[in-house]
């Protein structure tokens, strides 16, 4: 298992950032996300915003991983769950792989929240948790995603 995590300063207000990050699939800019089905969403009576989605994925995995994995399907399923406190202005996203979990899992969890000092701008915390297992070389594979997660965060 390699867990990886990161903190962003967003140039934008907490309003902007949450509203572009619920928004931001479908995007031509990033072809990899083709699908983003609503499979629930509902405010409870506190204002809070729940939504449960379905992402569909076409990621170009390495000829290594897909030898691994078992197969040349390369469409992967992501289940996303946001909760949007406008009260308290925090906007917490976690999503988890339902692809390939007898192999691969992979969770991450995303936190936006108003800069302390300036609240012109948005500190994203990220953290991902990522677990190869029932393969050879699943470290191996392990730190190769956390080194695309990490590099992909930079285009987010």
């Amino acid at each position: 298992m390699k867990i990886w995590t990161s903190e962003h300063v967003l140039d934008h207000p907490w309003e902007t950032v949450t509203t572009a990050a619920m928004q931001k699939y479908p995007n031509p800019m990033n072809p990899s996300v083709f699908g983003v089905d609503v499979l629930d969403k509902h405010v409870e009576p506190s204002g809070k915003l729940h939504s449960h989605r379905l992402l569909s994925t076409e990621w170009g995995l390495p000829s290594i991983v897909k030898s691994l994995i078992g197969g040349a399907r390369s469409k992967t399923y992501v289940q996303e769950h946001s909760v949007v406190d406008p009260v308290e202005k925090t906007m917490e996203l976690k999503s988890t792989s339902i692809s390939f979990t007898n192999t691969v899992s992979v969770g991450e969890r995303l936190i936006y929240k108003p800069h302390p000092q300036d609240l012109e701008r948005t500190v994203l915390t990220q953290e991902a948790i990522i677990t190869v297992k029932g393969v050879s070389l699943s470290n191996y594979l392990e730190g190769l995603m956390m080194s695309t997660i990490s590099s992909n965060v930079s285009e987010g």
